[in-house]
């Protein structure tokens, strides 16, 4: 069996976090490191091992343009009324959270890459049950997250954002996607501004986790 460094391990999976403000936009990424992360994405366990994912990768100029408008139709208003709303709650934490989300929206087009993971959808019934989602996002979130940890061995970073996904239906027109595959997310993708990311404060096991019952 092989014998794992638990220390850098340990370190990858808790300090793999979401990045927007710290993305450095000036620095090319090649093509080659993307599909490097993409094969150990593909790795991840997938139901009934369908490997029905797929992946678009942007880095077209104009595309990236058109998609960052599309993800600031959404974005826009509604980070900027929840951004006030943590401040005037005293939320400092979620302030600058959403605030760090504006300023991703506002430079969305800048950033050298932009990976949408996708799934394919033939098989789901006309009206799918809560298992059947959860069946479909447990084959698709697992190498999504995968790939995160891979760009971050690698000094890149990302954050699994949604906000486009209101205009779906525009984004699959201007990247020809099937009507059988369905989009999860878009993950900015660049080099970042230093490695150091630390642990994020989290809630106590004691809060969270249940032992044999509710």
């Amino acid at each position: 069996m092989t014998a794992f460094d638990l220390s850098v391990t340990d370190a990858l999976l808790s300090t793999t976090r979401a990045v927007r403000k710290r993305l450095d936009l000036e620095r090319p990424v090649a093509r080659e490191l993307v599909r490097e992360c993409l094969e150990l994405a593909v790795q991840a366990p997938t139901g009934s091992n369908r490997q029905d994912w797929r992946w678009l990768v942007v880095t077209n100029a104009d595309r990236r343009r058109a998609l960052a408008e599309l993800y600031r139709k959404n974005a826009t208003g509604r980070l900027a009324t929840a951004h006030q709303k943590a401040l005037a709650a005293g939320a400092t934490h979620d302030a600058r959270v959403f605030d760090s989300a504006r300023y991703l929206a506002e430079r969305l087009q800048d950033v050298p890459v932009h990976v949408i993971p996708c799934i394919r959808t033939d098989h789901l019934p006309a009206e799918p049950s809560r298992d059947a989602w959860a069946r479909l996002m447990g084959s698709i979130f697992p190498a999504v997250w995968s790939f995160q940890l891979a760009l971050r061995a690698r000094g890149l970073g990302s954050v699994l954002t949604t906000l486009h996904l209101r205009c779906e239906e525009e984004a699959a027109e201007l990247l020809g996607i099937p009507e059988d595959v369905m989009q999860v997310g878009l993950l900015p993708v660049a080099y970042t501004r230093g490695t150091d990311f630390k642990p994020a404060p989290r809630r106590p096991l004691d809060e969270i986790v249940h032992w044999e019952q509710w």
